[in-house]
C-alpha cells in the first residue's frame, strides 16, 4: 500500500507539470469533440495527430494521445443523447433511452447521468491500473518468448471473437495485417520480403501511412458516401444535475456497468466495446419492468456509460504491463511509443515509472476534466452538431496529408495513405472491419520476432511452445475460443449480444 501512494504521488508530480497538465486538457478537448462530432472516431484522430506528437517528449504525447481517447467516449454520449446518432460505437446502445430521454425533456438529466455515471467509472478503472500495475509487470517479467508468442496468439484470437461479423472476415484480417508486417527488408537474412521491386518498400509499411489511410481517409470516403440526417432536439436541455431519486435509481446501474465494462476492457480483442452491450443486457434483465427500457429508462444510460469509460480505461492495463495492445486504438498507443523509443511491456514501469505512473495519474485528472468540460459547454456541442460534413472533410483530408509528409517527407507516403484509405473503404463496404488489420499489423512484427527468439533457444524444436507450460496453457485457451466462435449455437449468440441490447 505505502508502494502504491508513492507510486502514485510521483504519478501525480509528473501530470500536475503544466505542459502536462495543459497536454491533457487539449486531449480530452479534441477526444470531446471528436466524440461529438459523428464520422470521425478517436482511431481516426489519434492517427492524424501521431505526426503532431514528434516534437512532444513521451509522457505528454502519451498523455495527450490518452486523453483523446476516453475523452471521445464523453463525447459520443452528447450525439447519442441529442442527436439520437452515436458519435463513437460504444455509444450505440445509450442511443436507445438516452434520446428517448432528451424527446421527453429530461436531455440535461440524461447527459448529467452519463457525465457522472462516466467520472465514477474511470475514477474506479484508474485505482485498478493502479493496483494491478506492479503485480501484473512482475509476472511479466518471467514470461520468456515462448510465453510472448502464445499470449499475443491469444490476444488475436479474442480480437477474432469479438470482432462484429463474420469469425471468418475477422481471421482473414488478422492475416492481412500479419502479412502487412512481414513487408520490408527481414533483419535476420537481408532479403527483400514482398516489395514488389519497390524501393520505398524496402523498409516496410510505415505505421502512420497504414492507420491514417486505413482510419482517416477511409472514414471521410464512407461518411461522405453516407450522409446522415441529424434530428437535433429542439426541447430544452434542462437542469443539468440528477435529483436525489434519480440518481438513486442509476447509483446500482453505475456500480454494475462499471464492474462489467472494467473487466471486459482488460480483455486482449476489444472487449471494451462489449462492455456496454453486456451492460444494457443485465440492466435489462435484472429490472422489474424491462418494458421501461427503450422508453427513457435511466438505467439505460447510467449502465452502458459507466462500462463504456471503464473499459476504455482498463485497455491500457494489457498495454502498459504486457505490451499487447487490446484493440484499435491500443495498437495506436504502441505505435506512438515505438515512435519514441519506448518498448511497450513490462519494462516500461521499470525503465520509465514517470511515463507508466504519470499516465495513470494524468486519466484521473482528465476524468475530472472532462466532467467540467461536458457539462458546462453543452451549448457549444449542440452547435457543433450543426456544422455541415462538407466543410470538414477537405480541411481533415489536407491535414492528413500535410501531416504524413512532414514524417519522411516522401511524396509516397502520401499516395499510400491514398491507397490504404481506398483499401479501407472497400473494406467497409464489403463487411469487413479494418480493426483486426491493425491489430493483426502491430502483433505480427512482435510474433515474428517472439516466434523466432523462441525456435533459436529450443535449437528449431517447434515443442518449445506446448513443453512450457504456460504457453502451453495460452494455445489451448487459443484454440478454445476460436473453436467456440465457429460453433452455431455459440456463434448465434456471440452475434445476438450486439443486436439484442
Amino acid at each position: 500500500m505505502t508502494d502504491l501512494l508513492s507510486n502514485l504521488g510521483l504519478g501525480f508530480a509528473v501530470a500536475l507539470s503544466l505542459q502536462n497538465v495543459a497536454l491533457c486538457f487539449l486531449g480530452c478537448l479534441v477526444g470531446t469533440l471528436i466524440g461529438v462530432l459523428p464520422g470521425v472516431g478517436p482511431i481516426a484522430t489519434i492517427a492524424m495527430l501521431l505526426p503532431i506528437t514528434f516534437g512532444l517528449d513521451p509522457v505528454g504525447a502519451l498523455i495527450m494521445l490518452a486523453g483523446i481517447y476516453y475523452g471521445a467516449q464523453y463525447g459520443g454520449s452528447t450525439t447519442a443523447i441529442l442527436v439520437n446518432i452515436p458519435g463513437e460505437a460504444t455509444s450505440v446502445v445509450t442511443t436507445l433511452d438516452g434520446h428517448q430521454m432528451a424527446r421527453q425533456g429530461r436531455a440535461g438529466i440524461a447527459l448529467g447521468t452519463a457525465a457522472i455515471a462516466s467520472f465514477f467509472a474511470g475514477t474506479v478503472a484508474t485505482l485498478l491500473i493502479a493496483a494491478l500495475g506492479a503485480p501484473l509487470t512482475k509476472l511479466a517479467l518471467i514470461f520468456g518468448p515462448a510465453e510472448y508468442f502464445a499470449l499475443m496468439v491469444m490476444g488475436l484470437a479474442f480480437a477474432v471473437v469479438l470482432a462484429h461479423g463474420s469469425v471468418l472476415k475477422a481471421v482473414a484480417m488478422i492475416l492481412v495485417g500479419v502479412l502487412f508486417a512481414a513487408v520490408g527488408t527481414d533483419l535476420e537474412t537481408g532479403q527483400e520480403r514482398m516489395t514488389f521491386g519497390f524501393s520505398f518498400l524496402t523498409d516496410g509499411v510505415d505505421f502512420s501511412v497504414l492507420a491514417m489511410g486505413l482510419f482517416g481517409i477511409a472514414e471521410i470516403l464512407r461518411n461522405l458516401d453516407q450522409t446522415e440526417a441529424r434530428d437535433v432536439v429542439r426541447e430544452r436541455i434542462g437542469r443539468l444535475l440528477p435529483g436525489l431519486a434519480e440518481l438513486k435509481q442509476a447509483a446500482p446501474a453505475t456500480l454494475r456497468g462499471t464492474a462489467i465494462g472494467a473487466t471486459l476492457g482488460i480483455l486482449p480483442g476489444n472487449g471494451a466495446v462489449l462492455g456496454p452491450f453486456a451492460a444494457y443486457t443485465i440492466e435489462k434483465k435484472l429490472a422489474k419492468d424491462p418494458s421501461r427500457f427503450g422508453r427513457g429508462a435511466i438505467e439505460g444510460v447510467a449502465g452502458p456509460e459507466s462500462a463504456n469509460n471503464a473499459g476504455a480505461q482498463t485497455a491500457f492495463i494489457p498495454l502498459l504491463t504486457l505490451g499487447i495492445p487490446p484493440n484499435a486504438v491500443m495498437a495506436l498507443m504502441v505505435g506512438a511509443m515505438t515512435i519514441h523509443g519506448i518498448i511497450p511491456g513490462p519494462g516500461v514501469m521499470t525503465k520509465s515509472p514517470d511515463l507508466f505512473w504519470g499516465m495513470i495519474a494524468s486519466m484521473w485528472i482528465g476524468n475530472l476534466m472532462l466532467l467540467i468540460i461536458n457539462l458546462p459547454l453543452v451549448g457549444l456541442w449542440v452547435r457543433l452538431l450543426k456544422v455541415p460534413y462538407r466543410l470538414m472533410f477537405p480541411a481533415i483530408l489536407m491535414f492528413c496529408s500535410v501531416g504524413i509528409y512532414s514524417i519522411n517527407s516522401l511524396p509516397t507516403d502520401v499516395m499510400l495513405i491514398g491507397f490504404f484509405g481506398l483499401m479501407g473503404y472497400l473494406l467497409i463496404k464489403f463487411g469487413f472491419e479494418p480493426a483486426p488489420l491493425l491489430l493483426g499489423f502491430v502483433l505480427g512484427k512482435l510474433m515474428e520476432e517472439y516466434l523466432r527468439r523462441s525456435l533459436t533457444l529450443s535449437r528449431g524444436d517447434p515443442m518449445v511452445f506446448l513443453e512450457r507450460p504456460v504457453s502451453a496453457v495460452l494455445f489451448i485457451i487459443a484454440f478454445a475460443i476460436l473453436a467456440a466462435a465457429l460453433l452455431p449455437s455459440l456463434r448465434k449468440s456471440r452475434d445476438e449480444v450486439f443486436t439484442e441490447a
